[in-house]
């Protein structure tokens, strides 16, 4: 079939990540294209689906002249939608490890992330809200459907006061971005993470950082966001362009906001989780996989409260 008049790389995607979806809802049949032709080989009732898919996202392409990939997901609908079970493999990390969701709500996040733009991960800590949300992302970089990460969190002290850090910016803001440092330190070779920090294809910087920027064809996360204000949220969802993809964690137990400054985390839950496009997710004890006794821990605190 033949396309006219419309943006190729719009309805493509970078490196045919958009084109790749509709490949991933049917793998039974060969896509191919090249410039304004695109061709179909396979089983005819299949093909003809394809087709009729891919000619609703032209469709949105000349009406919008823009194609996000929530809205391909919406277009192929239920039927395509990605399900991942236990023990489905998500991802293979240093030494070839096996990285998958090892609970059922893990397993709700990363289908969320899949089906939505943004979506917020919330839960106590060792959930694993923010490891499954670096894994998503390496694996969207991988699967080139995005062509960075960017992942920011507040620069606020877990209610100590740490005083003078020595050093230059970087030195004194890596301490806050340690544990985004240890998700990536455990899904790359230290060789490929360092090749991707020094091009910046992953970018680890403080929330402060992303004002007047505009996020497209990146995959974002922002970590520890209940400790960002509400105007700090906002800025930060406002930097999003056509092609992001945004996970949003944090952990409502856990703000270290000073006592008269509200988190904004649950200022942008009440106002945004039931906009089309947004999920949110929660995670509790039940999907600590940290030491055993983390989770009784946590369970002991909540009753406590």
């Amino acid at each position: 079939m033949t396309v006219e008049g419309v943006d190729f790389r719009e309805l493509y995607g970078e490196n045919d990540a958009k084109l790749n979806l509709l490949r991933r809802a049917f793998p039974e049949i060969s896509i191919t294209a090249r410039g304004s032709h695109l061709r179909l080989l396979g089983e005819k009732k299949q093909t003809q689906r394809a087709k009729a898919k891919f000619e609703a996202m032209v469709r949105v392409v000349r009406e919008q002249d823009e194609l996000s990939t929530q809205t391909i997901h919406r277009l192929l609908g239920e039927e395509h939608a990605q399900v991942f079970e236990k023990g489905d493999t998500l991802l293979y990390g240093r030494s070839s490890r096996r990285i998958a969701a090892k609970t059922p709500n893990q397993r709700r996040l990363v289908k969320a992330i899949e089906q939505n733009d943004i979506v917020f991960g919330i839960g106590p800590a060792g959930t694993g809200k923010t490891y499954m949300a670096v894994v998503m992302a390496v694996r969207a970089l991988k699967n080139k459907l995005v062509r960075k990460i960017i992942l920011t969190r507040p620069a606020v002290e877990a209610g100590e006061n740490l005083g003078f850090l020595p050093g230059d910016l970087k030195d004194k803001v890596d301490p806050y971005l340690r544990p985004l440092y240890d998700a990536l330190d455990d899904l790359l070779a230290a060789d490929k993470l360092n090749y991707f920090m020094q091009n910046r294809t992953i970018e680890v910087a403080p929330l402060a950082f992303m004002r007047g920027r505009t996020l497209d064809n990146a995959f974002v996360i922002l970590d520890e966001a209940q400790n960002a204000t509400p105007m700090q949220i906002k800025m930060f969802l406002t930097r999003l362009g056509p092609s992001a993809k945004c996970v949003i964690t944090g952990d409502l137990s856990q703000i270290d906001l000073p006592r008269n400054a509200r988190s904004g985390l649950i200022d942008a839950i009440r106002r945004l989780e039931k906009l089309e496009g947004i999920a949110t997710i929660r995670l509790n004890e039940s999907d600590v996989v940290r030491h055993r006794l983390v989770r009784q821990i946590i369970k002991a605190y909540e009753e406590e409260e």
